[in-house]
This record gives C-alpha cells, sequence and structure tokens, in this order.
C-alpha cells in the first residue's frame, strides 16, 4: 500500500469554477465535453448557453440558454468521460472497464502498472479505483498519445493518482523500479506474451494480470505463455444488451366499416408521450421495453491470471 495523502482526493461536490471540465448532456446519447470561460457561451440545437451561468452553480444542474432549451451540467466522472472523450485508439467501455476493475480485485492503496495508455478510458477508471492511496503507472511507446493522455487526466482531475510513460513494454519490458510491486497489471497490446514475462517480474506473490486482445489467436498465445508462472487462468467475452424502457399511450376509436351490422373495427395509435406536452392518462399508458438496436457486440477477450505463490 502506498502512504496517505489526504491532500489527494477526487470529489465532484463543489461548484463549479471558471477552468473546469463539465460534460454538457442533452440526451443519453448526446454529451459533450466543455471547458469553463467566463465569456463563452456553449450553442446547440436548443440555443445559446453562457458559461457566465454556469459558474457557481453545483454539479448536476440544469441551466437555460437564451431560447428557453435547457442541458444538465454533469461532472466528468470515469464512466462519462469514456462516452465522450476523443478515441485516438480503440477505448474499452464501460462493460469491459468494470469486469477488468472487479476481477483485478483493485482497492484504494493498490499499484498497477498499465501497458497500452491509448485514448486513457480504462486509466481514468483504474485510477479512480485505486483513490487516494493508490497509483496508476501507464505506459505507452507513441510519445503524441501520452502527452495527450497527460492532459486528458489533468482535465478529468486524476493527475495526481496517474504517471504517464513512454515505453515499449513489449521491447523493453517495465521498468526495474516496479520489481515486485505491483498488485496488479492490465496489457493491450498486439503481442501481450512478450510482456508476460516481465509482468511477472513485477507482480507480487499472488498478484493478478489482464490481458486485453482483440482475437482469440492472441488469447491463446498469450496463455500458452502464462501456464509456466501462473494459475487459475481464465478468459471472458463480455457481450452488454441494453433495452430502451419507453412509455406509449394507446389511443382506441371505435367505427363501422362495411360488413355486417354491429360490427366494430378498432383502429390503435400508439405515440411516445415524453416530449409530446400533453397530460398523460395511466388508463391509457403502458411501458414498453425491447433491446436497444445500437447494441455493441463483440469488442475483445480479457484474460486473466493469477501469479503462482513459491512454496
Amino acid at each position: 500500500m502506498l502512504p496517505t495523502d489526504p491532500t489527494k482526493k477526487i470529489s465532484f461536490t463543489r461548484c463549479i469554477k471558471e477552468g473546469d471540465l463539465v460534460i454538457v448532456y442533452e440526451r443519453h446519447d448526446c454529451m459533450k465535453a466543455v471547458k469553463v470561460c467566463q465569456n463563452s457561451a456553449f450553442q446547440n440545437r436548443f440555443g445559446a448557453f453562457k458559461h457566465s451561468d454556469w459558474i457557481g452553480k453545483p454539479f448536476g444542474s440544469m441551466v437555460f440558454s437564451n431560447k428557453g432549451g435547457f442541458v444538465y451540467l454533469l461532472a466528468p466522472t470515469p464512466e462519462l468521460w469514456t462516452l465522450v472523450l476523443s478515441h485516438r485508439t480503440q477505448i474499452l467501455y464501460i462493460a469491459d472497464i468494470s469486469f477488468v476493475i472487479m476481477y483485478l480485485e483493485l482497492v484504494p492503496g493498490c499499484l498497477v502498472l498499465e501497458s497500452g495508455t491509448g485514448s486513457g478510458s480504462l486509466t481514468t477508471s483504474l485510477a479512480r479505483a485505486v483513490a487516494p492511496t493508490g497509483h496508476v503507472y501507464t505506459f505507452d511507446f507513441h510519445e503524441q498519445r501520452a502527452a495527450s493522455a497527460r492532459e486528458d487526466f489533468e482535465r478529468t482531475g486524476v493527475s495526481s493518482f496517474v504517471t504517464v510513460g513512454v515505453r515499449d513494454i513489449q521491447g523493453q519490458g517495465f521498468p526495474d523500479e516496479f520489481s515486485g510491486l505491483a498488485d496488479s497489471i492490465f496489457l493491450d497490446l498486439p503481442q501481450p506474451w512478450l510482456a508476460i514475462p516481465s509482468a511477472k517480474k513485477m507482480l507480487k506473490q499472488d498478484g493478478i494480470l489482464c490481458s486485453f486482445s482483440p482475437c482469440i489467436e492472441q488469447v491463446q498465445r498469450s496463455c500458452e505463455s502464462l501456464r509456466l508462472n501462473f494459475t487459475d487462468i481464465r478468459t471472458f467475452e463480455i457481450l452488454l444488451r441494453t433495452y430502451e424502457i419507453r412509455q406509449w399511450r394507446a389511443d382506441c376509436t371505435q367505427g363501422t366499416g362495411g360488413g355486417s351490422a354491429g360490427s366494430i373495427r378498432h383502429k390503435r395509435k400508439q405515440h411516445l408521450i415524453e416530449g409530446s406536452g400533453e397530460q398523460e392518462n395511466p388508463n391509457n399508458s403502458t411501458v414498453m421495453a425491447r433491446p436497444n438496436g445500437e447494441a455493441r457486440g463483440h469488442t475483445g477477450y480479457l484474460t486473466f491470471a493469477r501469479l503462482k505463490c513459491l512454496s
């Protein structure tokens, strides 16, 4: 465990001030990260929103435009940041990220090594998981990507818990200074088996390694390398299926057709109540659930392994 530093903490309970990063929320599939500047304005289809009206309001506030439209100002949590960040590389999404944090057994105070910083989606969540007394050391071989990631970590308020390094982990391995100190290691590399020998040296006894690979051939070769020094090797594929829950109103009208006397033809018209501006009649409404047609499919495979304890 790392020593406690009470000055290092993640908190979004304060009010918004100039220079803060906020997530402007229009709807669940339309959000944008905006830096607050006193003399700036954010414009969208609902009108113009002055940043000066945002300053001093708590995160979560609803603010109005010059046209009467509104948006919500949300804190840049790791979950929301994953949805709005710039994609410099393919990223991990919430389903994979939450699974990784659980199976790596991350708690405040852990020291985590990561290779393949990329866009920093996972790194931000790792930092939140180990804060306020832990630390994440993440490495990327691409210098510009590493520099962009540092800027993002500053913007999202996790820079106190993350150190970004430029290093080819596949070719050079992790720095020797971390030998035997890492609680967990995450690899997102095209050839993760090349980094496994170095990862083994970095982990504490009973430490856990996770490797993310998009192709099953990568998984097979990684598992071959893991068998020598690791146990409890398991691979998972996380498929998330979301549902849309909507409330509809059914209007039934009666009429007579050209058939026999007494025949009644029913016409049902359904439309979405949300945003209609009409008062809802509970007797005529129903809640409908259906799978989201834009659900993500395969992202990759997560392979976990635990370092064998010396007898």
